[in-house]
């Protein structure tokens, strides 16, 4: 059985590894996701995301500031889905405390470069899911195992306030 914080640690686990996050901005019409490259610090209160300021999420990010975020591990055993305020920050001292060879390969003017834009996410809550499938459980339920019963406890709502 998983509590919602070893969910949560191991999502932050799989997310400081593989990096990528499927993100959109919420209540926005024909708002398609896009997948980011996450930058994360030690206190895991914010996601950054390095971006141009010709992506339709800055574009539109007056519209709405509720941002959803989705997940999947690169070996798939971890999938969640984040809700929480996307804003646009471009904090000198953020860009310099993140900025790295390869943010830099994108962005011609460097730290300065016109196009730049760092999108700021704030996760509140959403879901985290551990994989039901492996050899594992399809032999627990070649056994007589109920796959549901086993599988709640591979769920939890999480509180990404509260850390």
């Amino acid at each position: 059985m998983h509590t919602e914080e070893e969910l949560k640690l191991k999502f932050w686990k799989a997310l400081s590894s593989d990096m990528v996050v499927m993100l959109s901005l919420a209540n926005v019409e024909n708002a398609h996701a896009r997948p980011m490259t996450a930058q994360l610090e030690e206190d895991r209160s914010s996601i950054w995301f390095f971006t141009s300021t010709e992506n339709a999420l800055v574009k539109n990010i007056g519209r709405s500031s509720k941002g959803v975020g989705t997940f999947v591990s690169k070996n798939h055993d971890l999938y969640a889905t984040i809700h929480g305020k996307l804003t646009l920050d471009n904090d000198k001292v953020v860009i310099d405390r993140l900025w790295n060879k390869f943010v830099a390969a994108w962005y011609e003017g460097g730290k300065n470069d016109p196009k730049l834009a760092l999108l700021r996410f704030e996760p509140s809550n959403g879901e985290v899911w551990l994989s039901g499938s492996s050899i594992v459980a399809g032999i627990k339920m070649l056994l007589g195992s109920d796959p549901k019963q086993d599988y709640k406890d591979n769920v939890a709502r999480v509180d990404f306030r509260a850390m």
